[in-house]
């Protein structure tokens, strides 16, 4: 009977350590800041938040048309100023770096980030009066969260989920992920707030988000708001690789 008491009571302290260093460094397995390869002056300029300064990627081009592009959690956003320059001709293009990405100061975090997006919102609506929202896997719950508070133009979500606390709970199905996840990025909270078009972009061959996330997602939206298209071919880190998808978010817009 000792044996077996000293026994759970060891597995109670081995499972009640885990839980605590799946608390303590739950966002170095959520945010994995990469540096920026593109980064002259006049491709970048700097936005002071609370707490931190950012550095947002940017394509000058006056007018009233600009695209706001909220990457993935281990994206270099400055790689797609060149496509999306192309792309976009008619556009200005801002590709924000999350704090602790590329140059910018700071420690990502779910409230951190979305109030980011704001002051970037905030700060180009000024000088543009038809903005749209890009997200790509992480950055699709910012985008969309944006678009439940600001008048975007525009929303396309490309490799979306419902929730990061949802995949989360997958993944760690032993652990009470509910109550230690502090960056939940509970998007199908704000879906139904969208009334502006919505296109979402779903990789063939997500490993990463499986499709049972994206399609609650898309079921929580209105159903005249949104479009949904699935590549063929693709998976969730190669996605931008489809011949398809430049052009599918330029008609989109």
């Amino acid at each position: 009977m000792r044996f077996i008491a000293r026994l759970a009571v060891a597995v109670v302290v081995v499972y009640a350590s885990a839980c605590l260093c799946l608390y303590l460094f739950q966002r170095s397995l959520l945010y994995f800041p990469q540096p920026r390869s593109v980064g002259s002056p006049a491709q970048t300029f700097h936005l002071p938040v609370s707490g931190a300064q950012l550095i947002v990627s940017t394509k000058a081009h006056a007018g009233r048309k600009a695209l706001v592009y909220f990457g993935g959690n281990a994206e270099d956003v400055s790689a797609s100023l060149a496509s999306f320059s192309e792309a976009f001709p008619d556009y200005a293009i801002y590709l924000m770096h999350y704090r602790g990405y590329g140059g910018s100061s700071g420690a990502p975090s779910e409230a951190a980030l979305n109030a980011d997006a704001l002051a970037l919102f905030d700060r180009i609506q000024s000088e543009h009066a038809e903005i749209a929202a890009i997200g790509r896997s992480l950055g699709s719950g910012i985008a969309l969260r944006l678009a439940s508070q600001r008048p975007v133009k525009h929303l396309v979500l490309i490799t979306p989920y419902d929730s990061i606390l949802a995949i989360a709970e997958q993944q760690f199905p032993y652990f009470p992920v509910h109550w230690l996840l502090r960056d939940r990025y509970e998007s199908w909270r704000y879906a139904s707030r969208i009334s502006v078009p919505t296109l979402v972009l779903q990789a063939a061959h997500d490993e990463v988000i499986p499709a049972r996330n994206t399609d609650r997602l898309v079921k929580a939206f209105h159903d005249k708001v949104v479009r949904r298209i699935v590549l063929p071919h693709v998976g969730h880190n190669d996605i931008a690789r489809s011949p398809d998808y430049l052009a599918l978010i330029r008609e989109a817009l």
